[in-house]
């Protein structure tokens, strides 16, 4: 594919706002994972015994009075995820060089804006009942809750789109983007990804038997489940023209779907090595000239035993791959932007993280999974974003 530039990229998490945080506590091996204090609404229920990553400052940081129609806690996050790294100058850029009707706006979410629907049916007023004024405006209560917000609050009027794959979502934005600009149908692109905590997440993933009582052990042989975190991010990715600010780019992507199960992969990580080769032939490169490769690694135990076996099929025994959410916690929708950053700054930096509170590497990790970070100048770096039904996303960045 011809690559295309990344002209700024951000993201907050629970680690902090911006990339500078990010970067400061990958390389101090400090976590963002706290024990569990959100609150249900059902005023008679505890919270969930659990460890999150859970973002400072969002409930002090209401929209600015001009949005304030899309309040909610989901769009909170996007605004103040958007504000940092120089993405709004990217934006305005764009915006000079192609007008804005010519630059997309492409988003990934799990769970969008369900918290405010959730706030909403708690709230129910008069007979027959009806939500609270101020929580029954329609957008909010719908998938597309966020790509019409950061449209809203970016005054951009390109194509706009809100993918909603589950845990691969704002990885296949990229994807998306890359084709939407290949047809034509856009010069630039700002894509990112924004999930928050709420009961339905919380609550819904415990209901599957995947959380853990403890912080998340990635590929680690004692774990037993994931995370949760919230976080937020963008990027601007606009066509060459003989440049590529900052030296990066995306180089290519690869998509598959497992149609195994609703929410086990499969088993041989058929659709995982399906999407990594895919990648790797639309960049034109071999599984040799990866650096880096930020895993999915999701810390349950199928997930990890599957891309393990994908990695080793594919990948010689000297790649540095590991997963993150050790750090951040799993960040559903917005794993893909964020996971995404990480291996961005890892092309920047140099610095290529390990894996958070795992010990005992489990017998069937390859020797590409490595625990300690380390520090290598690379040219090319991938990130795997895998979710729910076999929705498999993997994209490859580089230094240009």
């Amino acid at each position: 594919m011809p690559p295309l530039a990344i002209r700024a990229y951000t993201a907050t998490t629970a680690l902090g706002q911006g990339l500078q945080a990010q970067a400061r506590a990958l390389r101090e091996r400090r976590s963002g994972l706290r024990r569990n204090d959100f609150a249900p609404l059902a005023p008679d229920q505890a919270p969930l015994d659990c460890w999150i990553g859970r973002v400072e400052g969002v409930e002090d940081a209401p929209l600015p009075d001009a949005l304030s129609d899309w309040e909610c806690r989901n769009n909170r996050l996007a605004w103040m995820s958007l504000q940092h790294d120089g993405v709004p100058e990217a934006i305005a850029a764009a915006v000079a060089r192609h007008g804005a009707e010519r630059v997309a706006v492409i988003v990934g979410t799990s769970t969008s804006s369900i918290g405010a629907t959730e706030q909403a049916y708690a709230s129910l007023q008069g007979d027959p009942p009806r939500f609270p004024d101020e929580l029954a405006r329609p957008i909010l209560h719908t998938p597309h809750s966020l790509g019409a917000f950061v449209a809203a609050a970016t005054g951009l009027r390109g194509p706009c789109a809100t993918v909603a794959t589950a845990c691969s979502s704002s990885a296949k934005v990229f994807a998306q983007a890359a084709r939407l600009i290949q047809a034509g149908l856009a010069d630039a692109a700002l894509v990112g990804g924004v999930d928050t905590l709420c009961g339905s997440v919380l609550f819904g993933f415990n209901s599957l038997q995947l959380v853990s009582t403890q912080p998340c052990k990635p590929f680690d042989a004692n774990r037993v489940g994931l995370s949760l975190g919230e976080a937020g991010g963008f990027a601007v990715l606009e066509r060459r023209d003989g440049d590529a600010a900052r030296g990066l780019e995306l180089r290519g992507y690869g998509e598959s779907s497992d149609a195994h199960h609703m929410s086990t992969p499969h088993p041989e990580g058929l659709g995982a090595r399906l999407a990594m080769a895919d990648a790797l032939a639309r960049a034109g490169i071999g599984a040799q000239d990866v650096g880096y490769l930020n895993l999915h690694g999701t810390a349950t135990p199928a997930n990890d035993q599957v891309e393990a076996l994908a990695v080793a099929a594919l990948f010689p025994p000297g790649l540095h791959a590991s997963s993150t959410k050790g750090w951040t916690g799993h960040t559903l929708g917005a794993a893909g932007i964020v996971e995404s950053a990480i291996a961005l700054l890892a092309l920047e930096r140099g610095e290529l993280p390990g894996i958070l509170n795992s010990v005992d590497p489990d017998p069937g990790n390859g020797p590409q999974i490595r625990f300690d970070n380390a520090r290598q100048s690379i040219r090319y770096a991938m990130n795997n974003s895998f979710g729910f039904g076999g929705n498999n996303c993997s994209l490859v960045f580089a230094r240009a």
